[in-house]
C-alpha cells in the first residue's frame, strides 16, 4: 500500500480517502480485514495518531468497524459501500466544475472534451 500525500489537506483525511478510493475500485470488499493502526502508519510512514484519527473517521462514517480485540474490518452495509463511489465522483465533479465554471464553456464542449480525453486507464487520447 503506497499513499502520496498532498499537503493541502490533513493526512489523516487523505488517509481516509485512500481507503475510499481502495473500496469505490473493489480493492477492499465488505468484511476484508484492514490492517491494524500500527501497520498502517508504518506501512504509510505516518505517525501512529495520525493512522488513528483516520480509522476513528472511517468508523464515524461507518466505512470501517471495530470490535474489541478483533482486526477491524470494512462495513458489510452495501448502501454505505455504494456510497462511497458516489461522494469520490461528485466530489471530483464538483472540483472540476469550479475550475471551469469562470472559462464559460457550454455544457455541451465539455461533454465534448471529456468524451474524448477520458479512458478508464486515465490516459487522455489527445492530452498534450
Amino acid at each position: 500500500m503506497k499513499a502520496l500525500f498532498n499537503n493541502r489537506d490533513p493526512v489523516y483525511l487523505q488517509v481516509v480517502r485512500h481507503f475510499k478510493e481502495q473500496i469505490a475500485t473493489g480493492i477492499l470488499a465488505a468484511g476484508q480485514e484492514v490492517p491494524s493502526r500500527r501497520e498502517i502508519a508504518g506501512m504509510l510512514n505516518i505517525n501512529p495518531n495520525t493512522a488513528q484519527k483516520a480509522y476513528k473517521e472511517m468508523e464515524d462514517q461507518g466505512l470501517i468497524h471495530t470490535e474489541k480485540n478483533v482486526p477491524s474490518r470494512i462495513t458489510g452495509n452495501q448502501k454505505i459501500l455504494d456510497g462511497v463511489r458516489s461522494e469520490l465522483i461528485l466530489e471530483a465533479v464538483g472540483v472540476f466544475i469550479e475550475a471551469v465554471r469562470p472559462i464559460q464553456v457550454p455544457v455541451d464542449e465539455l461533454v465534448d472534451i471529456i468524451k474524448e480525453q477520458y479512458t478508464p486507464e486515465g490516459k487522455g487520447e489527445g492530452t498534450a
